[in-house]
């Protein structure tokens, strides 16, 4: 039987966020079968050792599980589930990713409505159910100016509102794709371990002659379990790493020597202000200025992920 939408969920060692991800998944099955629409969850568990691949081949709405034997990237994950899918469309998912009612549906509309979008991201919210951006301008040094004058919110967040729209890029926590369109641009590219793959994945979309949708029908509550790593030391590294890998890809080495001395202004003005603000870590905004600047050195979660692959460790 031909699919026409392919579930697609990367998880890495969150088994309860996992699950709950699949049983909001599994309603939202429900209402696309009664509409027609022929579906498949497929679930990649990235070395997780918690008992998530347990969990999701004993869940009713899993159709394959994936698994890993090493850890790896985002953007590899994302990628190998796309061109497993058999979708038309296939919904990238995060395990920390929770549809809310009629979600499916409205990203499927957005996409048959306009022929020329190769993605459309969804109205993220955070667990209290308020919106959080997700979707933005193209990183250049003009938006990093923005930034760095306060004005970021204004000029480059382009999600709020309640109509549907081109924006530049959507975060992938809720992405959907045609499946068409990720082939002809080759993916998503692997050396973007983590952070910014998204990012590039839509700019390519968009040279190829595409564009990504913001979708402010389709919710999903994002509950951010990496958000509330307590080391957060090499997540700094890795979203500077990619966002100048990034820069240099699409950019010129001017571009990105711009951003990166704009972005570190920009976190010493917080580590500045987070001395006097209750609940604000003016060491971390410090960290953020020194990695900006040095994007190529440090460990990151790449290192992190080979470290424990060599080590046969799990977390």
């Amino acid at each position: 039987m031909a699919v026409d939408l392919s579930f697609l969920i990367v998880n890495t060692a969150q088994r309860e966020l996992l699950v709950r991800g699949l049983d909001a998944i599994a309603a939202e099955r429900e209402r696309l079968h009664a509409a027609g629409v022929a579906t498949e969850v497929l679930v990649l568990d990235n070395a997780s050792g918690d008992g998530s691949v347990g969990a999701a081949r004993a869940h009713p709405t899993v159709d394959g599980v994936i698994v890993n034997d090493r850890r790896r990237g985002k953007a590899e994950n994302d990628t190998l589930l796309l061109q497993r899918a058999r979708g038309r469309f296939g919904l990238l998912l995060n395990e920390d990713s929770e549809l809310q009612p009629g979600a499916t549906e409205a990203l499927i509309a957005a996409l048959e409505a306009d022929p020329e979008a190769g993605a459309a991201g969804a109205q993220l919210l955070d667990p209290k159910g308020r919106a959080q951006p997700c979707a933005w301008r193209f990183p250049t040094p003009a938006t990093a100016l923005a930034a760095a004058l306060g004005l970021h919110r204004i000029t480059t967040v382009q999600s709020g509102g309640d109509r549907t729209r081109r924006v530049d890029w959507a975060q992938s926590a809720a992405m959907l794709v045609r499946t068409d369109a990720a082939a002809q641009i080759g993916w998503l590219d692997p050396l973007f371990f983590v952070y910014s793959d998204e990012v590039d994945f839509c700019k390519r979309l968009d040279d190829a002659g595409w564009h990504t949708l913001y979708v402010p029908g389709a919710q999903a509550i994002h509950h951010e379990q990496l958000s509330t790593d307590v080391v957060p030391e090499r997540r700094i590294v890795e979203l500077s790493r990619n966002r100048d890998r990034y820069m240099r890809k699409h950019h010129s080495r001017l571009a990105a020597w711009t951003v990166r001395w704009l972005t570190a202004y920009t976190y010493f003005v917080r580590s500045v202000v987070a001395v006097v603000l209750p609940g604000h870590d003016p060491k971390r905004y410090r960290r953020h200025v020194s990695a900006t600047l040095r994007p190529n050195e440090g460990e990151g979660l790449r290192e992190a992920a080979f470290e424990l692959n060599k080590g046969g460790a799990r977390l």
